[in-house]
């Protein structure tokens, strides 16, 4: 960096450094930046100011190392990425539907519930009927009237015991 590069960059930060006191005197909101100018911050004496670029024509030097550049990838292979996570994720969204799908069907089986719905799913209703029976008893002890009403005993409908036949002639006889 050139001496007078360097000599500029110091004016412009002690008139900036300048304008911020007066605005501070007068009352002003310090933070404030005139419209058009860039805050500049004030390096310290330890530390290396930065490359100021004068033209077009003056470039910054090609230097850089491997290490300084991030790890980027082609495009196509993070499309493909994308691709492949995204079917997972579609897969993963199915096979929970699925395991719900097959814990509504299962309580709907003990047919102890109006509606197989009332009972959260649970993973290890799946693997375990017992865990699922113990739920469902659970349930029905907090909540009674989630159970499935069915009617018990004779209610006088429907087909009953074996019925005689009815004889028309054997009627007449006892009439007569």
């Amino acid at each position: 960096m050139s001496e007078q590069t360097i000599t500029e960059t110091e004016e412009v930060e002690q008139d900036h450094i300048a304008g911020a006191d007066e605005m501070v005197d007068e009352g002003a909101i310090s933070n404030a930046t005139p419209e058009g100018e860039c805050p500049v911050d004030t390096p310290d004496d330890d530390v290396a100011s930065t490359d100021i670029v004068d033209g077009p024509n003056d470039a910054p030097e090609a230097d850089s190392s491997p290490d300084d550049e991030p790890d980027t990838f082609p495009r196509e292979y993070v499309e493909k990425l994308r691709d492949e996570n995204a079917k997972y994720r579609q897969r993963a969204g199915q096979a929970d539907d699925l395991a719900e799908r097959l814990h509504h069907a299962l309580v709907k089986a003990t047919g102890r519930l109006m509606d197989p719905s009332d009972l959260e799913f649970d993973e290890s209703h799946l693997k375990d009927s017992q865990e699922l029976t113990a739920s469902i008893d659970d349930l029905l002890k907090e909540k009674p009237y989630l159970g499935k009403r069915t009617p018990k005993g004779d209610i006088g409908q429907g087909a009953s015991g074996a019925s005689e036949t009815v004889d028309l002639a054997g009627m007449l006889r006892s009439r007569a």
